[in-house]
């Protein structure tokens, strides 16, 4: 058990520390000593990835920082997640996410995704420049739970309430929460667009989406 632990611990650690190299040594030698690959999921890289997230919400890390850390727990995932029993269970819910059409900055986008899929949600990623349809189409063609979109210019927010007024035209507004993100988007305009939740950093959008959903922060691993 003491070996085990351990192990955990250097998963965890790798990730925080941003050893997206090292930590594919110990996911292989967690997998050989024949410990639950799940469990090294959620309690070591996945728990890397919020003690990560804790340092960043501190100011300690910074964007790029966090970015280093999310590829560890990438890497950590590439060696354990095919030898996870019951993956399901990492993926509760459904999330289309991009960047709203005419806006390529998709740095914040990313650093939703990461956060969110490290809580445990089943993320599809559009990417950027989303032609505005692609988020209606795809939230039918995987069921999805929840919509996410971002942008970071002024010029292109417009098109989030297009994509809710799709949603309406589509038939599943109803079953399916909006957030949005992005440097000049505010609460007020979320409300004015008929959004669910705003969020303006990726720690409050996990919090919001646990709240859009009824699901309790400890659920998925975030703390409230």
């Amino acid at each position: 058990m003491k070996r085990k632990q351990e192990l955990l611990k250097a998963l965890s650690d790798c990730v925080v520390d941003m050893e997206d190299e090292s930590v594919v040594q110990v996911a292989m030698e967690y997998v050989a000593a024949g410990y639950p690959a799940l469990e090294g999921i959620i309690q070591g890289l996945t728990d890397g990835m919020q003690r990560a997230a804790a340092l960043y919400e501190a100011e300690e890390y910074y964007i790029p920082e966090l970015l280093i850390c999310s590829d560890a727990m990438y890497n950590g995932l590439a060696v354990l997640r095919p030898h996870a029993e019951n993956t399901a269970s990492l993926k509760k819910h459904r999330i289309v996410i991009g960047v709203v059409e005419g806006d390529t900055h998709d740095i914040g986008k990313n650093l939703v995704k990461i956060m969110l899929e490290t809580a445990g949600y089943e993320m599809h990623d559009l990417g950027r420049d989303v032609a505005l349809p692609r988020f209606v189409d795809k939230a039918i063609e995987v069921d999805a739970d929840v919509v996410a979109m971002s942008s970071l210019m002024s010029t292109t927010m417009s098109g989030m309430a297009e994509v809710i007024k799709m949603l309406e035209e589509a038939g599943i507004r109803d079953r399916v929460k909006v957030i949005i993100g992005g440097a000049p988007i505010s609460l007020a305009f979320a409300q004015r667009i008929g959004a669910d939740g705003y969020s303006a950093n990726a720690i409050e959008a996990v919090r919001m989406v646990d709240r859009l959903l009824g699901i309790a922060p400890a659920t998925m691993g975030i703390a409230p």
